[in-house]
């Protein structure tokens, strides 16, 4: 399976927080499970410990691949993806991920459920 991770997904593993769910965990702990965690996360993370509405230590993105996630950019081709999506939800960083996940053909694993009204693969 190949994932991809809402940013929030990405956090709770880094803090190993107990609102991750166990599925989540089951399918990210599983070593033939591609799983990336993308550029547009670590612009969200910038973004909101700017406006104060996030507490993070450390530098943004510097552990993805320690924690054994690749790294996916957002490219021109996910951005004509998401071009063409219609306004089911307002957060300009999950519309983008879900954008990567539908052009990469990617499981995208999230807790926000407005986002199954894109049609995107979601673990359920």
């Amino acid at each position: 399976m190949r994932l991809l991770l809402d940013t929030h997904v990405y956090l709770w593993v880094r803090l190993d927080h107990p609102s991750l769910p166990e599925s989540f965990r089951a399918v990210i702990a599983e070593p033939s499970n591609a799983k990336y965690v993308s550029s547009v996360s670590s612009a969200e993370i910038a973004v909101k410990r700017a406006v104060g509405k996030l507490e993070v230590d450390g530098e943004i993105g510097g552990d993805i691949t320690g924690l054994g996630f690749d790294e996916l950019d957002f490219t021109h081709r996910h951005a004509r993806v998401l071009d063409g999506l219609p306004l089911h939800h307002r957060d300009p960083f999950d519309r983008m991920l879900v954008a990567q996940a539908m052009a990469e053909d990617l499981v995208f694993l999230t807790v926000d459920a407005r986002c199954a009204a894109y049609g995107v693969r979601l673990l359920l």
